[in-house]
């Protein structure tokens, strides 16, 4: 199985944040496989050649994807946006009938709230807000820097409210 599938089933925020790191590693390596395979895919020791080849043609089918929906150089296509839009519906369903969610949101919605009036418009999910906070987090640790303490605090909120999601997401998507 799949890298990308495994957490789509095991973690659909895990899976959202693996095609924003596959779209930035792609671009990193400015879409050259060749590399990508050479420095990357061959140093993930538990994969045979079959399965390297299947991870590099996943990465060839988000690339034709980035490219058509013309996200090549920032932005996230639509894999991983219609992901976000399922778990934003499902966040708004809990918040209404799930008391315990309805508490882990409220604990990171100043975080959240900060957060939005900081991106000035130009994000008003929420759940889009905790994503980004995470995915910020691992860009920083993979480039070795160092997270505060009072950062760390309101990250771990925003991976409170997405560690919740997932696990009811992955309820519902059993049924």
């Amino acid at each position: 199985m799949l890298i990308a599938d495994q957490k789509k089933k095991q973690n659909i925020c895990e899976y959202i944040i693996y095609i924003y790191q596959s779209e930035e590693l792609l671009r990193a390596f400015d879409f050259n496989f060749e590399d990508i395979k050479e420095y990357v895919i061959k140093h993930i020791t538990k994969l045979d050649e079959q399965q390297q080849e299947e991870v590099i043609k996943w990465h060839k089918d988000l690339l034709d994807v980035m490219t058509k929906e013309e996200v090549l150089k920032e932005g996230h296509c639509s894999w991983a946006q219609d992901e976000v839009d399922n778990i934003t519906t499902l966040h708004e369903q809990l918040l209404a009938n799930d008391k315990e969610y309805a508490k882990t949101y409220k604990n990171a919605e100043p975080h959240i709230n900060e957060n939005l009036k900081i991106a000035d418009g130009l994000i008003t999910n929420p759940i889009q807000i905790c994503i980004n906070g995470i995915f910020g987090l691992l860009l920083l640790r993979t480039r070795g820097r160092k997270v505060d303490d009072a950062t760390k605090q309101i990250l771990d909120t925003f991976g409170d409210v997405l560690s919740y999601l997932a696990y009811k997401y992955k309820a519902v998507s059993e049924v």
